[in-house]
């Protein structure tokens, strides 16, 4: 009986571009989670042009990605990193709990967001929960936040179905993919399907952006 390649049914390892301008701090982050058996450290990188050019060059699954650089704001370059790679997470790596800081990450694509202050276990849980398209950000936060976002009225892609519409109320609640499922008696793989819809159709490149296109648009009026 012929034998399989090693490693055919190994799970990729998740990929983690760290970039932050303080070099031990990114370095010992990136050998941290390189010891982690699901999550490989692509690099670091200390600008944002060393970012641009690493995202096209390792494809990282996760950016963790500093507030503030040297050479520019990263939320400000969220968008440009998301051009680069659509698929990718970014977390972005903050001392600042400013509302106005973390509004603009959600609007401008970012997954979520963590503090410089948080454990280790904490970063690892969120680079896992980026790489799975889930919304790094706990329910409390979430809740102070998006009521913040100005409605415009529903202007844009209304055309949610109600299934769509329910799951997006879901989410405003902070609940994991598998907690929806759990909710609605549905697979998870189902309820990836419907933020994946609803997403596309808001022009969202993360749930939570999707969460503040929607509270603009009037579709979650109960907020």
């Amino acid at each position: 009986m012929p034998e399989e390649p090693a490693g055919a049914d190994e799970v990729r390892p998740i990929r983690v571009l760290v970039v932050d301008d303080h070099e031990v701090l990114a370095s010992s982050l990136a050998m941290v989670l390189d010891r982690e058996p699901d999550i490989v450290s692509a690099g670091v990188a200390h600008t944002l042009d060393q970012a641009r050019m690493m995202v096209r060059t390792v494809q990282p699954d996760v950016l963790l990605l500093d507030h503030r650089m040297p050479d520019g704001d990263g939320v400000s370059a969220i968008p440009e990193f998301r051009a680069l790679r659509p698929d990718m997470g970014v977390v972005v790596l903050t001392a600042s709990a400013a509302d106005h800081v973390l509004m603009a990450a959600i609007e401008a694509g970012a997954s979520g967001f963590l503090s410089k202050t948080r454990s280790i276990d904490e970063v690892t849980a969120a680079v896992r929960a980026a790489a799975a398209g889930e919304s790094v950000i706990s329910p409390e936060m979430l809740a102070r936040l998006l009521p913040r976002f100005q409605r415009a009225g529903a202007y844009g892609s209304t055309d949610l179905t109600e299934r769509e519409r329910e799951v997006l109320s879901l989410v405003a609640e902070g609940l994991s993919n598998a907690a929806i499922a759990n909710r609605l008696v549905v697979s998870v793989h189902t309820v990836r399907n419907h933020i994946a819809s609803m997403s596309a159709k808001l022009g969202a490149h993360s749930k939570l952006e999707a969460l503040s296109i929607a509270v603009r648009q009037g579709l979650l009026p109960d907020l």
